[in-house]
């Protein structure tokens, strides 16, 4: 029983519904059908009948054969290991502890500091009691706003059944949907005034003149121009913040109203500016988390733009039948989708109505308060359609398991920076020479660890209260870190809501990759530069992260190149050979996707070169380094035998 639950505890499903049925299926019928079971496998998850030729393709179960004894073997000797490694250079008793004690502070564990020296996780860290205390409250509040102000909206529209009852029922349903949505905008508009309001103070002023500039361009500027416009003028926000530092009142209003002086020997002048910028809030560097803002900008007005071509065609509207033949009735309505039972890709992809791209609307989707800060992003399309109809895919249970992996990676993270301190450690640049090359690439790895959940922490967090809130928005982390061996799957699967919008907005836009011949692989290279030249200026204006961005692009170009000259289907009489060529290939991925996360992440270019010499650098170092590839090779094969699983009960994912 207990192993049921912890099956059920780490199941896809219950990480996001979306890894366990296709986006193209009505997730009502799916879910139900699967009956949310990891014990019960069956193919509706994966969207494939049982007769599908693919189910063929799919590998016998290598869980209980003698390689994969050793295998396990391999993972209950090394992951101890590279644990003590860290845990026994953060001591005090090693010679390098002087130089970043200063960085650690006391931690809650008893006898033990704590590494809390990385300023993205320290905010999240410190701000959590209060953030807890929002996630309580919202509901509560939204609750009560909807029991005093909700005369004749969605709770009183109830579907009739008479004698023409279909066509009662559909009218109805419509009005309620859409009285929902008023609802809830009305609540989300107000919420979001003071929740930002109190986060940014008196920059919720600059923050609301973007917003209302970004729409003017989606409605007044002239349709062809409107992309165009809309990627300059953002793209160009995003440098203007950087290099303004989010555009001080004082500077602003310096220029135009008269400063008052005190004493000589006081340098700062004071004006009504400098007043408006000593309330900024609990938060006043309001430009740091912006660029997230940015995503939904862009969201709505191409989402706007694509609705233009598609005027009268929504394939959800609901028609007048009444003034129609029964025959002619039933023949529409068999060619329309039902609204409250969308696919994932049909709620991203059919327009909203004419009437939902108002400002109202814009202005609750750019500032909706669960996900303003850190996103997951949710298309405008897609917020709209939730709004109206609540997902199949929010449960009491699920989102409740949701919860318990959430405080359990925290526990986690928790755990890691009282025990191991390799942040402060590469903060302080030690003598590096004190540490053996097993220890300084375990001290690279888990420093890639933190930032794996330093960056998961805050996005399930959010996308936990968005779930309370009954919206749905992707998973960002798709996989365990130390589960990827491939360069584009790790881009899936990584912030996973930021590459389904980068690829929505940028990437099919330039083309993609569905082009033929050498010259169509050299310009779908070229798109995955752009995209990722766009992710890296996106993160942070730093060259470190351009060279990240290249770094990557750069890595896709082996793999590219690996599957042109060994096609899996070349190998379907030899699975065995194929999967030991796969496994060497993925050792080299994994090498580079780590030198390329270090790089823009952690150490950047000089740092990586002083680990990279330090490992290399000596006998012993080279021999370390190839007993690390064949641990690596041990862990691909272990991958690569989870997703063969994933197979076999009816799931396949594309990272």
């Amino acid at each position: 029983m207990a192993f049921r639950s912890l099956r059920k505890l780490y199941s896809l499903d219950t990480l996001d519904t979306r890894f366990t049925i296709p986006a193209t299926a009505t997730p009502k019928e799916a879910l139900e059908e699967a009956n949310v079971d990891p014990a019960k496998p069956g193919p509706v998850q994966s969207g494939r009948s049982k007769g599908d030729s693919s189910a063929e393709s799919v590998q016998p179960s290598r869980w209980n054969t003698p390689e994969f004894y050793f295998y396990y073997f391999v993972f209950l000797t090394a992951i101890p290991s590279m644990c003590k490694s860290v845990h026994d250079v953060s001591r005090e008793s090693h010679p390098n502890y002087s130089h970043f004690a200063p960085l650690l502070s006391n931690g809650w564990v008893p006898g033990r500091k704590v590494d809390n020296s990385d300023a993205q996780y320290s905010g999240f860290r410190q701000n959590m009691p209060y953030l807890f205390a929002i996630v309580l409250l919202h509901p509560i509040l939204r609750k009560a706003y909807d029991s005093f102000w909700r005369a004749d909206t969605y709770a009183q529209v109830r579907p009739f059944n008479g004698g023409d009852g279909q066509l009662t029922q559909g009218l109805t349903s419509a009005a309620a949907a859409d009285a929902r949505l008023e609802q809830r905008i009305s609540f989300d508009v107000g919420f979001a005034i003071l929740f930002i309001g109190a986060l940014h103070g008196f920059s919720v002023l600059k923050i609301f003149a973007i917003l209302y500039i970004n729409y003017s361009i989606a409605k007044k500027v002239p349709r062809s121009y409107m992309p165009a416009v809309t990627w300059g003028f953002n793209i160009g926000i995003m440098f203007a913040n950087e290099l303004c530092r989010g555009y001080s009142y004082a500077s602003i209003l310096g220029a135009f109203l008269p400063s008052t002086s005190g004493p000589e020997k006081e340098q700062p002048r004071a004006n009504l500016g400098t007043m408006l910028d000593q309330y900024g809030g609990l938060m006043s560097r309001w430009e740091v988390l912006f660029n997230f803002t940015v995503l939904r900008l862009i969201s709505f007005n191409l989402d706007y733009y694509w609705s233009l071509n598609s005027r009268g065609n929504s394939p959800v509207e609901v028609r007048p039948y009444s003034l129609l033949s029964p025959d002619k009735a039933n023949g529409i309505k068999k060619k329309q989708l039902d609204p409250s039972n969308l696919s994932e890709r049909d709620r991203i992809s059919i327009p909203a109505k004419a009437t939902d791209f108002s400002f109202r609307n814009y202005f609750a989707y750019a500032l909706y308060s669960p996900l303003f800060l850190t996103g997951p992003i949710v298309t405008f399309n897609d917020y709209m359609s939730q709004l109206r109809y609540r997902p199949h895919s929010i449960t009491t249970k699920r989102t409740t398991l949701y919860a318990i992996r959430f405080i359990i990676c925290l526990l986690v993270m928790e755990i890691m920076i009282h025990y191991m301190y390799m942040v402060a450690i590469f903060k302080a640049k030690p003598d590096w020479n004190q540490y053996t090359p097993f220890q300084l690439s375990m001290l690279g790895f888990f420093n890639l660890k933190h930032i794996w959940l330093k960056l998961l922490l805050p996005w399930r967090f959010f996308r936990l209260w968005a779930l309370l809130d009954g919206i749905d928005p992707p998973e960002n982390m798709v996989r365990c870190m130390s589960d990827n061996y491939s360069v584009m799957a790790f881009w899936r699967g990584w912030h996973r809501s930021f590459n389904k919008w980068s690829v929505r907005y940028l990437y099919i836009p330039l083309g993609g990759s569905a082009f033929p011949g050498a010259w169509g692989k050299a310009r779908g290279i070229f798109n995955y530069l752009a995209v990722f030249t766009f992710i890296a200026i996106w993160h942070d204006i730093q060259l470190r992260l351009l060279m990240w961005g290249w770094l990557v692009t750069l890595f896709v170009v082996p793999e590219l190149i690996a599957s042109m000259l060994f096609p899996a289907r070349k190998w379907k009489n030899n699975p065995n050979t194929y999967r030991v060529i796969c496994g060497v290939g993925a050792v080299a991925n994994i090498l580079m996707l780590m030198a390329a996360n270090l790089v823009g992440f952690a150490l950047g270019l000089d740092g990586l070169d002083g680990l990279v010499k330090g490992i290399v650098g000596s006998y012993s170092g080279l021999a370390f380094f190839w007993a690390a590839c064949g641990a690596l090779f041990v862990g691909s094969q272990v991958m690569f035998e989870v997703r063969e699983q994933e197979k076999r009960e009816g799931v396949k994912m594309k990272c």
